[in-house]
C-alpha cells in the first residue's frame, strides 16, 4: 500500500482507530503479563528464599547432633 502522507497512514483507509487501537491494547497486555510476572517471581524468590535458609539451618543442627 502506498501513503502520500503520514495522516493517511495512521488513518490506514478509515480503519485506523481499530489497527491502532489493537497495537494499544497488545502493548498493554504485554506490558501487563510482564509486570505481573516479575512480581509473581519475586515473590517466589522471597518465599523459597525463606524456606532455603530454614532448610540449611535444619540441616546444620541436624549434622551437628
Amino acid at each position: 500500500m502506498n501513503w502520500s502522507s503520514v495522516s493517511e497512514f495512521l488513518s490506514m483507509g478509515g480503519y485506523g482507530f481499530y489497527v491502532w487501537g489493537s497495537y494499544a491494547m497488545t502493548l498493554v497486555c504485554v506490558v501487563g503479563e510482564i509486570i505481573l510476572i516479575s512480581k509473581r517471581r519475586r515473590t517466589l524468590e522471597k518465599q523459597y528464599g525463606h524456606n532455603r535458609k530454614f532448610d540449611q539451618k535444619r540441616d546444620i543442627n541436624e549434622t551437628t547432633s
